[in-house]
C-alpha cells in the first residue's frame, strides 16, 4: 500500500522535525491559539482549533484538531459517531510574516474512513469506531498584506484500517480563495473548493462536491473574525447550492 507507506514516512519525518522545533530556543513572537466554529451545507457543524508555539525566528510548532459532528460520518448516536481529527506540524513565517506555509500530519479517529462502505456486512457485524482509522497529510498556505489576502488548503484523508473490498475510503479535500481588503475590517473575494472520494471499493471513485462562489469577511481587533461563503455546486449529481459560515478568535 504505497499511499500508507508514504504517509507513515511523512508522519515520521514531520514528527522528528516537530520534536526538534520544540527543543529550540523560543522566538520573540508569542504563542497563539485560534478557535473556529464552522458550519456548511455538507460537513455540518465542525469546530476546530490551532495552536502555534514559536520555535525560532521564523518557525512555529503547530498542533490542531477538528470535531466533526455530522451523524452520517459515524455509526450511531454515541460518542463513536463523532469523527475526531488531531495532528501536528510546522508553520513557516516567510516574507516578513506575510506568507505562512504550514505542512501538517494528522490522524482521524472514528468510522468514516475505516468503516467505509459497509454494504454486505450482516446484522451484528457492523464495524465500530477505531483509533487512527485514517491519516491526513495536509498543506495550508496563507498570504496577507495591506490589500490582498489568500489561502490554499490541500489535505488527503487516507484510510489506515479495513482497506478491503467492503471498506476503506480515501478523500482529497482542497480549496483556494483570494480576497481584496476594502478596509481593515472588510474583505471579499472568490472561493473554490473540491471534495473527491478517490477510493471507494463499492461505488468506485467519485466527486463528492465541487463548489464555486464568493466570500465576505469581517475582521475586528483582538483577533476576532467572521466569514460567510456561498455559491453553486458545479457537480451535476448534486442538488442545491452551498454555503458555509466561520467565526473565530485568536488569543
Amino acid at each position: 500500500m504505497p499511499i500508507l507507506k508514504s504517509s507513515f514516512r511523512a508522519a515520521s519525518a514531520l514528527a522528528v522535525a516537530c520534536i526538534g522545533l520544540v527543543a529550540m530556543p523560543a522566538a520573540a513572537r508569542d504563542a497563539s491559539y485560534t478557535v473556529t466554529l464552522n458550519q456548511d451545507s455538507f460537513f455540518g457543524f465542525n469546530p476546530s482549533f490551532n495552536g502555534l508555539v514559536p520555535a525560532n525566528d521564523t518557525v512555529d510548532f503547530s498542533f490542531y484538531g477538528t470535531f466533526w459532528t455530522r451523524p452520517a460520518f459515524g455509526l450511531g448516536g454515541s460518542g463513536g459517531s463523532l469523527w475526531t481529527e488531531f495532528g501536528v506540524g510546522a508553520n513557516f513565517n516567510l516574507a516578513d510574516g506575510k506568507l505562512k506555509v504550514k505542512p501538517q500530519i494528522g490522524i482521524t479517529n472514528g468510522s468514516l474512513l475505516s468503516g467505509g462502505a459497509r454494504r454486505g456486512v450482516g446484522e451484528g457485524e457492523e464495524r465500530g469506531p477505531a483509533f487512527a482509522d485514517g491519516v491526513v497529510p495536509s498543506l495550508t498556505i496563507n498570504y496577507a498584506d495591506d490589500k490582498i489576502e489568500a489561502e490554499y488548503y490541500g489535505g488527503y484523508y487516507a484510510a489506515l484500517r479495513n482497506r478491503d473490498s467492503t471498506g476503506g475510503l480515501d478523500f482529497l479535500h482542497t480549496w483556494v480563495n483570494i480576497g481584496y481588503k476594502a478596509s481593515k475590517t472588510v474583505s471579499f473575494g472568490p472561493h473554490y473548493e473540491l471534495l473527491s472520494n478517490t477510493r471507494n471499493p463499492v461505488d468506485g471513485a467519485n466527486k463528492t462536491y465541487e463548489w464555486l462562489g464568493g466570500y465576505v469577511q469581517f475582521t475586528l481587533p483582538k483577533g476576532f473574525f467572521a466569514r460567510f461563503t456561498a455559491g453553486a455546486d458545479l457537480d451535476d449529481d448534486n442538488a442545491g447550492d452551498f454555503y458555509k459560515m466561520s467565526v473565530g478568535m485568536s488569543f
